[in-house]
């Protein structure tokens, strides 16, 4: 139902009636308890609230207002994302002004709908003039931060399914609202090494270990795939709580929020990586590293076209090696996000300088294939066999970590693991398929031209 500036709903007394049958209840006298879940007859079909607020703000303006979170988000609703809608009406004294302006809500709370009536708004002013009105940049900052309480309250059994509604709206925030970053910070939810379930972010920070000072996490197309994922082997075997990002927009918000309670963020696909060791544990990684000089040297060199150098790693316990993007760099989840966008320039520049950016690549230690590969090139620096295992060790590690083989390497890689096929079936290295018979020709035809009689 369409409210208008005249005709039998343009006062407070008969809009207080109208509201029963569009919100179900009225602005006047708000009786319900905040946790009852109202009927709220739409426009298209008749849905449950998550959570309502009714309240009446004062101070610099005072407006009355009714907000609710639609139980359901439309399907297209982000295909819409910036764009105008009538979610929440405007009054002014009593008198409907308009539901055609974004100024109330930002692009990521248009999901809330509702009624504002304020007394301090002029009246007689178009709605162009009204939009710009700095009373109305002050009602926008109140119900932003009363629309943030009201999702804060909502009751953990319900906001499981408010999550899986809405979840997108509160990581766009994130991104989009410096100001509030911290409010909705709180709202996050994410999965976890802990268990099935998603947390929080104040439970993971609740449950870190003593000595822990970073929120770990890492990004990926599914959970299954970042439960695999190298970086993640020894962090998790010792203890420690990874956060999996599993959407397409988690990594941006993260990347969006420096900090939470008093802890950094840190990526663990990255090259800078900060774990908390004992003094024996760093012992042991110098002598690691002064024991894998050669090879990881010798791969710097062999290797230079792909990779910044060759280090060995403190985080991989399973993985014989593994590609860290740079400080700056994208990781393997945001080039599968960048190359995966439809609505870009077929020439790039930006997009052309990530892709072509090196990596880091980290070797397991301990891993028996990398401590033969030290061995080998100790011998024999030159020997073609190391050489080979080192590009296919390296495109390994792209795979592992989430790259995309670029510019040909998948064919490259495909045929080594033939001839690593051919080689452990017993096979001569250059044995090829055999040519296809050559069809047998046909016989020619002396038939005579057919003559045919003229018309």
């Amino acid at each position: 139902m369409r409210l208008g500036a005249s005709g039998p709903h343009s006062t407070y007394q008969q809009l207080a009636h109208a509201l029963p049958r569009e919100y179900g209840l009225g602005l006047a006298t708000p009786r319900r308890d905040e946790n009852e879940p109202l009927i709220c007859n739409t426009r298209r079909a008749v849905t449950l609230t998550c959570r309502r607020a009714h309240f009446v703000a004062e101070g610099e303006v005072t407006f009355r207002a009714l907000l609710f979170v639609p139980r359901a988000q439309p399907a297209d609703s982000f295909n819409r994302y910036g764009t105008k809608t009538d979610h929440i009406k405007l009054y002014v004294r009593r008198v409907f002004i308009t539901d055609e302006f974004n100024e109330l809500m930002p692009n990521y709370l248009a999901f809330i709908q509702g009624i504002v009536d304020s007394d301090d708004l002029p009246l007689n002013v178009s709605r162009e003039t009204l939009q710009q009105h700095k009373l109305v940049k002050i009602i926008k900052k109140k119900l932003v931060r009363k629309a943030l309480d009201m999702l804060k309250k909502i009751p953990d059994d319900e906001y499981q399914h408010f999550w899986k509604e809405y979840s997108t709206n509160v990581k766009l925030g994130v991104i989009e609202d410096p100001s509030n970053r911290s409010r909705l910070a709180k709202l996050l939810r994410f999965h976890s090494s802990r268990g099935a379930e998603q947390t929080f972010l104040a439970d993971y920070v609740a449950r870190m270990l003593p000595a822990q000072k970073h929120i770990y996490y890492i990004a990926g197309a599914s959970r299954a795939e970042v439960e695999k994922s190298p970086f993640a082997e020894r962090l998790v075997r010792r203890g420690y709580e990874v956060l999996y990002l599993t959407e397409a927009v988690d990594e941006y918000c993260l990347s969006s929020l420096p900090e939470f309670d008093g802890h950094k963020f840190q990526n663990i696909a990255k090259e800078i990586f900060d774990l908390e060791e004992g003094s024996q544990q760093k012992e042991r990684l110098e002598a690691e590293r002064a024991q894998f000089e050669p090879l990881t040297k010798w791969l710097g060199e062999k290797l230079g076209a792909h990779i910044t150098r060759a280090a060995v790693s403190r985080r991989l316990a399973r993985s014989p090696a593994a590609l860290a993007a740079t400080a700056f760099g994208w990781t393997g989840n945001m080039e599968r996000l960048a190359l995966s966008n439809a609505h870009q320039k077929a020439d790039d520049a930006q997009r052309k300088h990530h892709l072509s950016q090196k990596k880091l690549l980290e070797i397991n230690p301990r891993h028996p294939v990398v401590r033969e590969l030290l061995r080998r090139v100790q011998d024999d620096p030159d020997d073609p066999l190391a050489l080979d295992s080192a590009r296919t060790l390296l495109r390994t590690a792209a795979l592992r970590s989430g790259y995309l083989l670029q510019e040909g390497q998948a064919v490259e890689f495909a045929d080594s693991i033939d001839s690593m096929l051919q080689r452990a079936l017993g096979l001569p290295p250059d044995a090829q398929p055999e040519d296809e018979p050559e069809p047998a020709a046909e016989a020619e035809l002396d038939a005579e031209p057919d003559e045919h009689d003229e018309l």
